[in-house]
């Protein structure tokens, strides 16, 4: 399967996909998944790893690789290796500083995913996007 063969046509596919890449994580582990306006995927990228609770996120990091790779989107996604997929009160805050940082480059923020175990848990399905 090509990169460009990977549509995301709903968050059931985000999801499978996510599941795959890092529910077996043994730390925390940030991803992108760059995506162009079809929402096609033009690369999935682990950022960012940390410890078995906690990762730094740098977002100056998160938008270079964005404009490097030309992405329309993207859908963020870390894990929780305590296999617990609710999203914390920090996930929620960095969630928003990413947002409004690829907001001045016209990137927009589909949705962040978390992964925990077989769970997985949407901000955009949450609202809190």
């Amino acid at each position: 399967l090509k990169t460009r063969d990977q549509v995301f046509s709903s968050p059931h596919e985000v999801r499978d996909y996510l599941r795959l890449q890092l529910a077996g994580q043994q730390r925390e582990v940030f991803s992108c998944l760059f995506v162009d306006s079809q929402h096609r995927l033009i690369e999935y990228r682990e950022m960012f790893a940390g410890t078995i609770d906690g990762c730094s996120v740098y977002p100056r990091e998160v938008v270079k690789a964005a404009l490097q790779v030309n992405a329309a989107a993207v859908i963020f996604a870390h894990n929780h290796p305590s296999g617990v997929a609710e999203p914390s009160r920090a996930d929620t805050h960095l969630t928003t500083r990413l947002r409004d940082a690829l907001a001045l480059v016209d990137i927009r923020v589909l949705d962040h995913f978390v992964v925990g175990g077989a769970d997985t848990a949407s901000f955009a399905e949450r609202g809190l996007l």
